[in-house]
């Protein structure tokens, strides 16, 4: 079974059991609303649509492209402030640099004379999600950044490295192992966000004193809304360190 789809089970399964509520309150996600997300991504991993069947067939994988460029975007317009989206795209721009970049700079193929410790791919899910986190600092922009960030990757492999007219070549956007670069580095990006901010807020004592009340609290713990599972009513995200995000 492809890695991908096993961290997208493991994740349903700590969705289910509530285990993940604080990262999707603050992702302004419910539980039904993520299981259905990962539903359609692990469903959506089987299915390819032809774009092209010219010299260069193209074609796009549902769950590898679509469906988290779906969300990307969902999470976008739900952005409380017009920098938070500004900073997202920028991100996704500099993680789809840095992954090509990186690959520009690293030999793993039959004749680079390197044996790689991880997968290319998987080296490039995990750069791409510390870069995606570092840049977006949210969670909302740190996945959005992880995910567009491949995404936009594999384009510019793409369109960099087009075929000589005339010679046949095959494009397969998110499908084979950028299925699971894809979901490394929105989960990686996410992860480390959760993980760097609540360490810091746990080392400073909780929320920074000089943030809007509501948000203190809804950063300290306080309940995130009723039992639907909806976020709090203020909606703002916001990392420790940073502004406040809505």
């Amino acid at each position: 079974m492809p890695l991908g789809l096993i961290v997208l089970l493991v994740l349903a399964a700590l969705v289910f059991f509530g285990a993940a509520q604080r990262v999707l309150d603050r992702m302004r996600l419910t539980d039904a609303q993520a299981l259905v997300i990962l539903g359609l991504i692990i469903a959506g991993s089987f299915f390819d649509i032809p774009l092209s069947r010219g010299p260069t067939a193209v074609t796009v994988n549902v769950g590898g492209v679509i469906v988290p460029a779906a969300v990307a975007i969902y999470l976008l317009a739900r952005a409380g402030t017009a920098w938070e989206r500004l900073r997202a795209v920028l991100a996704s721009v500099l993680t789809a640099l840095a992954v090509w970049g990186m690959a520009q700079l690293t030999d793993f193929g039959p004749h680079g004379g390197r044996t790689p410790v991880l997968d290319p791919l998987w080296m490039f899910a995990l750069v791409g999600g510390v870069i995606a986190y570092l840049f977006g600092r949210s969670r909302r922009a740190a996945f959005v950044a992880g995910t567009l960030g491949l995404i936009l990757y594999q384009l510019i492999e793409w369109a960099v490295n087009t075929p000589a007219p005339g010679r046949a070549d095959t494009l397969a956007l998110g499908g084979g192992g950028f299925f699971d670069a894809v979901v490394l580095a929105g989960v990686v990006s996410v992860g480390l966000a959760e993980l760097i901010g609540e360490t810091r807020e746990r080392l400073q004592g909780g929320p920074a004193s000089d943030r809007p009340a509501p948000l203190r609290e809804a950063l300290a713990g306080a309940p995130a809304g009723g039992p639907d599972g909806e976020g709090s009513g203020s909606g703002a995200e916001e990392e420790p360190g940073g502004e406040g995000r809505g």
